[in-house]
């Protein structure tokens, strides 16, 4: 097997998400989209599937021997290497005009997200990462920032964004979660991955959210944690596998994780 650097694949998920976002702007508001619902009653887009047959034909064409787990179709191959690709978070956002989705590819070794690229492209931002090298934002028509999460340490000081009361309902954690907001300065539902990217970039101290899949969190680890900050699940585990996911500036994570019911670390 060929070995790659993580610069090399860093720039491939780069190239990969720029050929996305052709695919995803030109098909966003259009009046032809087509919307079908999956078995688990999630929505779907002519969109989704297009983007993930495009990453997936780059990495198999570049990549030959990593495997790739999609969330529209699923997984293939095997080995230590695997991109994940969500090719449109925030489908419902996507359907109906909103301008909150991206395309998430990650590339995990061992089972641990080390490359993370987040594209927003009807934001006009990108997010991305890989493991050592620092994490970076960019709009469109500026230049490259490097990543800092903020440096508050109190949650009474805190801003942070809970995705959906119905999805902490559900976990039967809703008291966790108001007191949570008893806690906080600030609390919102922003959503998606652009929650996540608020707190790398230092304007929000944490964001979290259960029934997560490892095609929602994959990218956003590595930029999270190379902006300085801290990526587990809501129960104090780490990775992608755990179906939650918490991050934060690392200054209040555990304290979050205590009113959860987590374990802090």
């Amino acid at each position: 097997m060929t070995d790659y650097s993580l610069s090399d694949d860093l720039s491939l998920a780069l190239k990969l998400a720029g050929e996305a976002d052709l695919i995803s702007l030109e098909r966003f508001t259009s009046l032809d989209l087509v919307v079908t619902t999956k078995p688990d009653r999630t929505p779907v887009t002519d969109a989704d599937q297009a983007v993930e047959r495009s990453i997936r034909a780059g990495i198999e064409a570049a990549r030959p021997n990593d495997s790739i787990l999609g969330e529209e179709y699923g997984s293939q191959g095997s080995g230590s290497r695997q991109w994940i690709i969500d090719p449109i978070d925030g489908t419902a956002n996507f359907m109906r005009g909103v301008p909150i989705w991206a395309t998430l590819i990650a590339l995990a070794v061992d089972g641990v997200p080390v490359v993370g690229v987040v594209s927003s492209p009807a934001l006009g931002k990108r997010w991305w990462a890989a493991a050592g090298h620092g994490a970076f934002g960019m709009a469109h028509g500026h230049d490259p920032v490097r990543l800092q999460v903020s440096g508050v340490a109190d949650l009474a000081d805190a801003s942070l964004s809970y995705n959906n009361i119905q999805g902490w309902d559900e976990a039967g954690r809703l008291d966790q979660l108001i007191a949570i907001q008893r806690s906080v300065w600030r609390a919102r539902s922003i959503g998606d991955a652009w929650a996540y990217m608020l707190v790398a970039e230092g304007h929000m101290e944490a964001a979290g959210e259960w029934d997560m899949k490892p095609y929602d969190i994959a990218a956003l680890m590595p930029i999270v944690q190379e902006a300085g900050g801290r990526f587990t699940s809501l129960e104090g585990d780490d990775g992608p596998w755990k179906g939650s996911a918490l991050a934060s500036n690392g200054a209040v994570h555990d304290a979050l994780l205590g009113l959860v019911g987590g374990q802090p670390g």
